[in-house]
């Protein structure tokens, strides 16, 4: 069966989701603002939840149509196979979201799908009363686009970027999937030094000690759509069995996570422990103008504060000097550094290679990249 499945993605990231996608060997990837959508069998929703790790969650699409008036949006969602994807006693909230439509109100739009969905599933399993929703989870929703309704089955459930591992974290953590994404921007390989040197609860060392060793982002979690009855249990056994097999546990890793505060140290220590991970990464308490290595064609990959918060400008300034004092005169090594602070440059002393724009959550950034000089060819 033939199916379409939409990868939703952070603002910037949807290149990234789109070469994890074809990675996959799915087919009729297409890219658009905030998502990507492709094609794939019953396998491919279980293979994309484990796989991707720069994605947001994935959804199930089951239509798309243009919607200006309430009874058009009511009778196109009536229209759609809903009971082929949820079974008489699947519980199915309804979620929603209005951009640029005309119908705008939320709540309204919602609840108008509800009852198509009941409707049509009352017709299909040739039922009078109310459904009683006690099954497994099918989140529907509504998106409207420029008066264009997408509706969507959530198949992930918790999003994508809770792994499974971090079940502590620093106040201001980096989704999972954002660091993630910061290592995948880069040429890093296994077997060159890695190095956070504000590592607060481990989330990139250990995202980058997970993409070292092949490890599915996705294996140590559970999912909505575990549960659904049209899928069966073997086609998740299967999709669980072949990423254990291409994991490569005994590949060596020299990664280094690093922070000022030692409360930051033990959390990331639990959190790598936790994810599998403990004999692999190093973690110090260190102020990163301690920094010292006499290994070459290493990576820092970074997410210092960014003196967003009163009283912090003046330490943050300080941060970066030292940063540029300390990575500057390391000539074979590539630094990579996510901020808000627009005068990350100056502070360091040297203009980037490269920038990218990216969304850190709601907080708009700049990921600094400088190459170092690269090996010599053998």
């Amino acid at each position: 069966m033939s199916l379409t499945y939409i990868a939703t993605a952070a603002m910037g990231l949807e290149s990234l989701v789109a070469h994890e996608v074809r990675d996959l060997g799915f087919e009729d990837v297409k890219v658009e603002n905030g998502k990507v959508i492709f094609k794939g069998d019953e396998s491919a929703l279980c293979r994309s939840n484990l796989w991707l790790r720069t994605a947001d969650r994935v959804k199930l699409l089951v239509g798309e149509f243009r919607a200006e008036t309430f009874d058009e949006l009511f009778e196109q969602t009536k229209a759609l196979p809903w009971s082929d994807f949820i079974p008489e006693n699947g519980e199915f909230p309804v979620i929603g979201k209005s951009v640029k439509s005309k119908l705008f109100s939320v709540p309204d739009c919602q609840a108008i799908v509800k009852k198509a969905v009941v409707d049509q599933m009352k017709s299909a399993y040739q039922r009078e009363t109310w459904f009683p929703e006690d099954g497994a989870l099918y989140r529907i929703e509504v998106a409207l686009l420029k008066d264009v309704a997408t509706l969507t089955i959530d198949t992930s459930g918790t999003g994508l970027h809770k792994r499974g591992y971090r079940a502590l974290h620093s106040e201001a953590p980096l989704k999972e999937t954002m660091a993630s994404a910061l290592i995948k921007l880069t040429n890093w390989t296994p077997d060159k030094p890695f190095v956070d040197p504000f590592c607060g609860s481990g989330t990139i060392p250990i995202e980058a000690a997970m993409i070292g060793q092949n490890v599915a982002p996705g294996l140590n979690r559970e999912f909505a759509s575990e549960e659904w009855s049209w899928i069966d249990k073997k086609v998740w056994y299967r999709a669980v069995e072949e990423a254990n097999d291409l994991a490569k546990y005994d590949t060596p890793l020299d990664i280094q996570g690093s922070d000022i505060d030692h409360k930051m140290i033990e959390l990331s220590i639990n959190n790598a422990e936790e994810a599998g991970f403990g004999d692999f990464i190093t973690f110090k308490q260190m102020q990163v103008r301690d920094f010292t290595t006499r290994k070459e064609y290493g990576y820092v990959i970074s997410n210092p504060p960014y003196g967003e918060r009163i009283g912090e400008k003046e330490e943050v300034k300080q941060l970066y000097r030292d940063m540029g004092n300390v990575f500057r005169p390391l000539g074979t090594w590539s630094v990579y550094v996510i901020t808000s602070n627009e005068h990350f440059e100056q502070l360091y002393g040297k203009p980037a290679t490269k920038k990218r724009k990216l969304y850190n959550g709601h907080i708009k950034t700049d990921y600094y990249q400088y190459f170092g000089k690269r090996p010599p060819r053998n």
